[in-house]
């Protein structure tokens, strides 16, 4: 039982959504299983790191590379978590946290000569976006 100087530590669940009440200034989206080098993604990625949303999907328009679809798909996506789910607005939104993980591998036999083979290793990655509000 609390003595008068104790106070009593509210339930889990009570802590859980005031750290979500906090929270409620980001979104996020995660693309997983991506079919894609994470070592060229990440080349991408670190262009529009720290951007704004708006300046990211130009850089990413104009990238001829395989990865800045991808990674187009998962910013839209973030964006419209952070305007349904966190009622933010698109204007002020910027890109504050950008990761490419690695994922499986796929190996595959390449057949050479004399009988030899060797392993060929198709990478995935696991792309994720995070976008702010500035305010």
């Amino acid at each position: 039982m609390p003595t008068e100087n104790q106070v009593r530590r509210p339930k889990r669940s009570v802590q859980q959504k005031q750290r979500e009440e906090v929270e409620t200034k980001e979104a996020r989206a995660v693309a997983k299983y991506v079919r894609l080098s994470p070592r060229k993604a990440r080349c991408v990625v670190n262009a529009i790191k720290g951007k704004s949303v708006d300046e990211a999907f130009q850089i990413l328009q104009m990238s001829p590379k395989k990865a800045a679809r991808i990674i187009e798909k998962v910013l839209k996506s973030a964006v419209a978590n952070a305007e349904n789910n966190a009622k933010l607005s698109r204007d002020g939104l910027y890109i504050s946290h950008c990761v490419v993980d690695d994922g499986p591998r796929m190996k595959r036999i390449w057949i050479r000569g004399r009988g030899r083979a060797d392993i060929i290793q198709r990478r995935m990655c696991h792309i994720t976006v995070v976008v702010k509000s500035k305010d």
